[in-house]
């Protein structure tokens, strides 16, 4: 495994730590009448799902999927872009999420908008750079 898929999937781990530790949060915050920003589920949400989820999905596609074919279009550089867009994405987005409430400024909130971008333009990039090694590995005949 090269050293790109390990970081994808090292960073899943800690979004998942990260998002297991808000859901634990919330929940003491629920049980037992603690106060927890209102915006500490979307937060979690991001954490596991996007963080976790798509970073785990990301290593290891990028490990086990095979090599694309010669001569095909294909870019290994774009996986760390996507990889850079989606961790830094993610990762604003949670600071923001739990920092920010509705009465925070326009600037905040088009923060919030600029991070789910990017996280989204991540994920549509990790996918296309991918789609040329979703083939067959042996001739059809």
């Amino acid at each position: 495994m090269g050293p790109l898929p390990r970081r994808y999937l090292r960073t899943a781990i800690v979004f998942l730590a990260t998002g297991l530790a808000l859901g634990l949060w919330m929940m003491a915050a629920r049980e037992f009448g603690l106060p927890v920003p209102a915006r500490a589920l979307s937060a979690h949400t991001h954490a596991v799902l996007v963080g976790f989820v798509m970073m785990m999905i990301g290593g290891v596609a990028l490990w086990m999927f095979p090599r694309p074919a010669q001569g095909a279009s294909y870019t290994p550089a774009l996986a760390e872009w996507a990889y850079w867009m989606i961790t830094g994405g993610t990762a604003l987005r949670l600071v923001l999420e739990l920092a920010i409430h509705e009465e925070s400024g326009a600037a905040a909130h088009g923060a919030v908008f600029a991070a789910g971008v990017a996280q989204v333009m991540g994920a549509g990039l990790l996918f296309a750079m991918l789609w040329p090694r979703i083939r067959t590995t042996r001739t059809d005949g």
